[in-house]
């Protein structure tokens, strides 16, 4: 069970390595050029749209699967 939360959070960092960023980064937030940009409008397309919701449905299976550890660990 901890080889598969192993190869889960590998996964949910490579995916999360692989998303494209979205904003300047910290360089755009002390010049103030345009903002931080975190309540923009971005629409992800494509590839970047299955990235991101692969990523969230990874996330969600990781903490589910950390929360059934927990639960089989006490019993």
């Amino acid at each position: 069970m901890r080889t598969l939360l192993l190869i889960v959070a590998s996964i949910l960092i490579i995916l999360s390595l692989l998303q494209s960023g979205k904003s300047e980064g910290i360089s755009g937030a002390f010049s103030g050029q345009q903002g931080l940009g975190l309540f923009s409008n971005v629409k992800e397309r494509g590839p970047e749209k299955i990235i991101s919701n692969v990523t969230m449905g990874i996330g969600i299976f990781f903490f589910l699967l950390i929360i059934i550890i927990r639960i089989i660990e006490k019993v």
